[in-house]
């Protein structure tokens, strides 16, 4: 029974230390056409020294969306990191050319596993991104 207590006692802490299933989310929208834009590749990186630390790495859905990029393995914790929306190949499949190939947004963190949302609305030539909610 001892062992038993233990072993949920070890998940609740484990789980309590995890970063909660969508602490950090993003949504690209093509301006354009006013669709979501499905299956572009998307990076997250955190700044470590002058570095930056590779942590994940997935793939828009139908929506536009990742509704989960950081890995909830382990806590957001406070820092510098950096999404790369990857649009280059998205533009190449659909035939049109783009000036900018991917999307760098570097953002500060503040809180451990602060709940963040990144929307990219994007064209061939141009892109804009903000805080979102």
């Amino acid at each position: 029974m001892k062992i038993l207590a233990a072993s949920i006692l070890s998940l609740i802490s484990f789980s309590v230390l995890a970063a909660p299933e969508g602490t950090l989310s993003v949504h690209i929208l093509n301006q354009q056409t006013g669709l979501p834009s499905q299956g572009v590749v998307v990076e997250l990186d955190k700044q470590e020294s002058s570095s930056w630390k590779h942590l994940a790495t997935s793939k828009t859905d139908t929506g536009g969306r990742i509704k989960s990029l950081f890995p909830d393995s382990s806590d957001m914790e406070p820092g510098i990191y950096k999404v790369t929306f990857k649009v280059g190949d998205y533009f190449k499949a659909t035939n049109q050319e783009t000036f900018f190939p991917s999307v760098p947004v570097i953002f500060n963190v503040t809180k451990t596993n602060q709940k963040l949302h990144i929307p990219l609305l994007l064209s061939q030539y141009g892109y804009s991104t903000y805080r979102g909610s």
